[in-house]
């Protein structure tokens, strides 16, 4: 097993029928509000959040493998970052749906393709979870519905359900438990990528040594502002908890909201989850395109993405 980078590429061998490959892609997530409690004796923190689905993919590719192997490539963006010895949340996510739904025997040969940065607060462990939950499922001809993926994905991890079912939704408890949410219009994002990651982990420990205990009740008027579709309105309630941890981490994330902030176009800035990517909410696709550019030219930044929600979660590709 391993990483490779650059271009996809056969696996030597006798290429498998259309009919024995699947792919599936699953979205990053944006958490417009993240309302963080003090922890909990189990060591978790309750949550309410807001999560939305954004137009930046990875992409599990499933095919059969022989007498129950079940294996990882990765390659695309930090692919040298992902485990591919078993431990990774694609492999561990396919075992967990072998054992609790299918038969020893089952195997697969899981090819990953990231867009979605590692360790950014954007969810690519568990876009890659939840598109293998989906991918292996349909490759083995497993009985499984929604909501049993849904229960498997919170095992894995809290963000895998959302990354299931995309859209915009309200999550509680440790974030897996899902309310969608109807909302109208489009949001044009720009995201900031950081140079070096930020461990979740190490960011809710500062959440505990700086705040303790966070907002307790979203911030008022951001439902609402998402359900009449205001774009502005909405940007100007974006908050999140963890972002004053994740500044304290990595103080240049602060250098980059505060110039991304005032730029024109800009109805709304934040650190999206744990950190270390900045996300900007903007009036239109032509502005985004502006702060894109502006945001690119700062040293603290690597690359920037436009990007648009909501978006489904994972899906079936051809």
């Amino acid at each position: 097993m391993g990483y490779v980078d650059g271009m996809s590429h056969d696996v030597a061998g006798e290429a498998p029928s259309w009919s024995e490959v699947v792919r599936v892609r699953a979205p990053a997530k944006v958490n417009l509000a993240l309302c963080v409690g003090a922890r909990a004796p189990d060591g978790y923190h309750p949550l309410r959040t807001i999560f939305q689905a954004v137009s930046l993919w990875d992409e599990v590719t499933a095919t059969p493998a022989p007498g129950g192997v079940l294996d990882v490539v990765v390659e695309g963006r930090d692919a040298s970052l992902v485990p591919t010895d078993g431990t990774d949340l694609t492999v561990r996510a396919a075992a967990l749906l072998r054992q609790r739904c299918g038969t020893p025997g089952l195997g697969a040969h899981l090819h990953v393709t990231k867009a979605i940065p590692v360790a950014a607060g954007l969810a690519g462990g568990s876009a890659d979870a939840a598109a293998a939950l989906l991918a292996c499922s349909v490759l083995w001809d497993l009985d499984t519905d929604p909501e049993m993926l849904a229960e498997l994905g919170a095992e894995l991890g809290s963000d895998v359900p959302f990354a299931l079912l995309g859209g915009t939704a309200l999550g509680t408890g440790r974030g897996s438990d899902l309310l969608p949410l109807l909302t109208r219009g489009r949001y044009q994002w720009v995201l900031a990528f950081a140079h070096r990651t930020l461990s979740t982990p190490a960011v809710y420990q500062r959440f505990d040594e700086l705040i303790g205990c966070g907002r307790a009740e979203l911030p008022a008027g951001l439902l609402e502002a998402l359900v009449r579709g205001d774009a502005a309105a909405a940007g100007l309630r974006l908050a999140n908890d963890l972002q004053g941890p994740a500044v304290d981490l990595y103080p240049e994330l602060g250098q980059t909201l505060a110039f991304g902030t005032v730029l024109h176009g800009v109805l709304g800035s934040l650190v999206s989850g744990s950190g270390p990517t900045c996300a900007f909410l903007c009036a239109d696709a032509r502005s985004a395109a502006a702060v894109a550019d502006r945001l690119a030219e700062l040293p603290a930044v690597r690359a920037t993405r436009l990007v648009t929600g909501a978006v489904p979660g994972a899906q079936l590709l051809g």
